[in-house]
């Protein structure tokens, strides 16, 4: 029909319903966007302002990353954290673009602390999608960033000490006989209840607080913040595109060599631009064998919402591992967003646009 043979009324119904749909089209996906694992609100503002200034999502989140690395963030994120059982610190990190696909991690890296970095300079500078050990410190170095450095701190070496002063209890180790506490270790084929070191159930398991570096109890091997976890970060930029990238220093007191799942794309983080995004935290040693962020992304690619995927994905964990302590959060690709957990209170940070500052979202187990 044409303008010309409208009324008044229906151009005027005509121009409303214009509006409605260009305000609906406007605000149909929530970006930016950036979430993360615990209340890492320095970590998220960075990765904020770089996102709501116009930086690309895989800018963002290594921008928020690195921060919590700088900020040692609880002391198991960053170099000075986590010593293992020759009081070494290591780095494990990862970054994944949600658009191409592309994954780059270290994992075991030694002597260089920026792993974020160093993960972003594996995905744009090789067709590889992890390097390992002291070689990814030398890639890192050769490639521009500072090192070989120290990791230890005075506060990892005092922890170290202390462990070894205890018998080097507890430990990762399992059907093993110690000579002198501390090994060397030899196999047996019966595992002690000494050796076991699991958490009780009487144990503590409410670890969204604590310190940095804050006191490991040495009778148990239960996860906490203080000493096993993982900063887990997500981002949508302004075009819409997803990114997620994580940073650890792994286990407190990890057998030499151990990587966990922070540099394992589908295990600590998974992106994809098509559905959503997701980050986990807690035992990786338990959560990798499951992937659950890809277990996420793809039940939100099959219709769940957010919510309801990430609690599927935990639930598979805890029917094979109910002791299992670990957390996810979902995003999908319009910034409807949940939490799910077990073992622990889990708490998620925040930040979009209709925010004045970062929220902290707190989920029960």
């Amino acid at each position: 029909m044409a303008l010309r043979n409208l009324t008044l009324p229906n151009l005027l119904l005509l121009f409303s319903l214009s509006t409605v749909l260009a305000h609906l089209g406007q605000n149909s996906g929530q970006h930016p966007l950036v979430l993360s694992t615990w209340p890492f609100l320095d970590a998220v503002r960075a990765a904020w302002r770089a996102v709501d200034g116009g930086s690309s999502a895989v800018d963002a989140v290594v921008e928020g990353c690195s921060a919590c690395e700088e900020l040692r963030c609880d002391g198991t994120v960053g170099p000075g954290g986590s010593p293992d059982e020759n009081g070494e610190t290591t780095i494990d990190a990862l970054v994944m673009n949600g658009t191409t696909m592309e994954v780059g991690a270290v994992a075991a890296m030694r002597y260089v602390k920026d792993g974020i970095r160093a993960a972003k300079l594996v995905m744009e500078h090789t067709k590889h999608t992890l390097l390992v050990g002291e070689q990814a410190s030398v890639f890192a170095i050769s490639m521009g960033l500072p090192g070989p450095a120290n990791l230890s701190s005075s506060e990892s070496m005092e922890k170290w000490v202390k462990w070894k002063h205890n018998s080097c209890q507890p430990n990762f180790r399992k059907n093993v006989i110690p000579i002198n506490g501390c090994g060397p270790y030899h196999p047996t084929k019966i595992a002690s209840a000494e050796g076991d070191n699991s958490c009780g159930s009487s144990t503590e398991r409410t670890c969204s607080g604590g310190k940095p570096l804050g006191d490991f109890a040495l009778n148990t091997n239960c996860v906490s913040r203080d000493n096993h976890d993982t900063i887990s970060m997500a981002a949508i930029d302004k075009a819409g595109h997803i990114a997620v990238g994580t940073s650890t220093n792994g286990a407190t007191f990890k057998i030499p060599g151990r990587v966990g799942d922070g540099p394992i794309a589908g295990s600590s983080a998974y992106a994809d631009d098509e559905v959503g995004a997701c980050g986990a935290t807690g035992d990786g040693d338990i959560m990798m064998r499951f992937l659950p962020c890809y277990q996420v992304v793809e039940n939100m690619r099959l219709g769940m919402e957010p919510k309801r995927a990430a609690a599927d994905a935990i639930s598979r964990i805890a029917r094979k591992y109910p002791d299992f302590v670990g957390a996810v959060f979902a995003v999908d690709k319009n910034g409807i967003h949940a939490g799910a957990c077990h073992g622990w209170t889990f708490q998620y940070s925040v930040r979009s646009s209709d925010m004045k500052d970062v929220q902290v979202f707190k989920v029960l187990p």
